[in-house]
């Protein structure tokens, strides 16, 4: 049973990302996917907010992004009915944690009858991007103080907050700070302790909520040693008692399980028997009632993963 909770596609995402939604699922159907979460990106509400591909139009780029939503959503039922016979399709989307400000309309946005779950995300410190280049990494450190150390520090204090006012159900790519970091592998608990209490302290929270972290596999392919999170953090979590999802986080075809072996490799290494995923009672479609679908936790065996990524 293979499957991903955090996808994306190039008709919902343009800028970076690729393909139509219909066919990144029938790529997955293909591969042998049983379940996929939808999670494009949420609408930004501030000019601000905008990334350098939005700027030729500023205003347009803005005023497209809650029609685009609103579209999202359509599609995605339209694909979950479709399909239904073949794949069991999650909506969801990925949340934008740029300030408090977000909270109400992440909210808003999740209280849909459609939507089954979103992302709780952080790409941002201080709203300045970390991960989209280095350009933008450096002016983030800044905004923090100065310093890597300080900047971690910063970006998990915001995590925190956004942890505090969203409890979402699943927490993405818990360690994205270190990506373009000037040493993505340093060992946090001995060089930074002052990081490595707000990562612990993080951990508790979402641990002691019932919230997943998931594997991601795209920290893989942007050329990380490990997935996210790193391994000093699953060793955390799981000491906790934490559990883990799946994400390939794919952006197109191309993406869709990427480097899901290594990834099923680190988790074996941790010790990680089992991962889980989410099953909509009914599917599709929502309640006779008009409410939400009703969401069931699933464990799913992680060999049973493994021969489906061992065809490949």
């Amino acid at each position: 049973m293979a499957f991903t909770m955090h996808s994306h596609s190039g008709q919902f995402c343009p800028g970076h990302a690729k393909d139509q939604l219909e066919d990144i699922i029938k790529h997955a159907i293909g591969l042998g996917y049983t379940t996929i979460g939808l999670t494009e990106h949420m609408p930004r509400t501030s000019l601000d907010d905008l990334y350098p591909e939005e700027l030729d139009d500023p205003e347009g780029s803005l005023a497209v992004l809650f029609p685009r939503h609103e579209a999202y959503l359509q599609e995605a039922q339209r694909l979950q009915t479709k399909y239904a016979s073949q794949i069991h399709i999650l909506i969801g989307f990925e949340g934008e944690w740029l300030r408090p400000a977000y909270a109400p309309l992440i909210n808003e946005l999740s209280a849909h009858p459609s939507v089954d779950y979103f992302i709780g995300s952080l790409h941002h410190i201080n709203s300045v991007p970390i991960d989209y280049d280095a350009s933008y990494y450096a002016r983030a450190v800044a905004s923090a103080g100065g310093t890597e150390e300080l900047a971690y520090q910063r970006y998990y204090d915001q995590q925190l907050e956004m942890l505090q006012a969203l409890r979402p159900r699943v927490v993405g790519h818990f360690d994205l700070v270190r990506l373009l970091s000037s040493q993505p592998g340093r060992d946090v608990r001995t060089e930074w302790p002052g990081v490595w209490e707000r990562i612990v302290r993080n951990l508790r929270f979402v641990a002691g909520y019932g919230g997943w972290l998931e594997c991601n596999s795209s920290a893989l392919r942007k050329g990380l040693a490990e997935p996210y999170p790193s391994r000093q953090i699953a060793e955390e979590w799981l000491r906790l008692g934490g559990r883990f999802t799946l994400s390939d986080d794919s952006h197109g075809i191309a993406q869709v399980a990427t480097n899901y072996g290594r990834a099923l490799d680190y988790l074996e290494s941790l010790g990680v028997a089992s991962l889980w995923t989410l099953r909509r009672d009914p599917h599709p479609g929502l309640a006779t009632d008009g409410e939400k679908a009703k969401l069931v936790e699933v464990e799913v065996p992680l060999e049973s993963v493994k021969a489906v990524v061992s065809k490949w």
